[in-house]
């Protein structure tokens, strides 16, 4: 199979990076997603694994894929993949609106923009991600625009996932 790309942008900052599809090491994973883009969603910046931005979905796959290329130390350019039941997300203390409440699932896209990342939450231990990409190019621009989310805040941006 030929090399697979994606554009991961913040659309309002018009920030992208590219990023190579890790077919080799989550085949599921990456057939997911792949068969799904476009995607976009209001872009959140994660409280407890440091670096990381991210996009919540309504489930897209006929059955979610395994636990495949597993981390809780991603590193700087991972896309990752995590499923959620609304009930794992669903307290005030994560700020989501009503879309993620008991009942639901949820899907997570998230980018992970520099170092010292740890999967770990307080409420329900590790959370392991599924890697299925890794940047390839403009990351240290979108890391720069990560930080400035972080800074300013995310109201009003977007993060979209398409195919390259």
């Amino acid at each position: 199979m030929a090399d697979r790309f994606i554009e991961v942008s913040l659309v309002k900052r018009g920030i992208h990076c590219t990023a190579k599809l890790l077919d080799d090491r989550a085949p599921v994973t990456c057939a997911t997603v792949w068969d799904a883009l476009p995607l976009g969603g209001d872009v959140y910046h994660a409280k407890y694994a440091r670096n990381e931005i991210y996009a919540l979905f309504p489930p897209f796959a006929k059955s979610e894929p395994p636990l495949e290329n597993p981390t809780v130390t991603p590193i700087p350019g991972d896309l990752c993949y995590f499923a959620f039941a609304g009930t794992e997300l669903g307290t005030k203390a994560y700020g989501y609106d009503t879309d993620v409440r008991p009942g639901t699932m949820v899907v997570d896209l998230a980018l992970f923009y520099e170092r010292n990342n740890l999967l770990l939450n307080g409420d329900v231990g590790w959370v392991p991600g599924i890697v299925w990409g890794q940047v390839t190019e403009g990351l240290e621009a979108m890391a720069e625009a990560c930080n400035d989310l972080w800074r300013s805040g995310a109201q009003g941006e977007t993060l979209s996932f398409r195919r390259a």
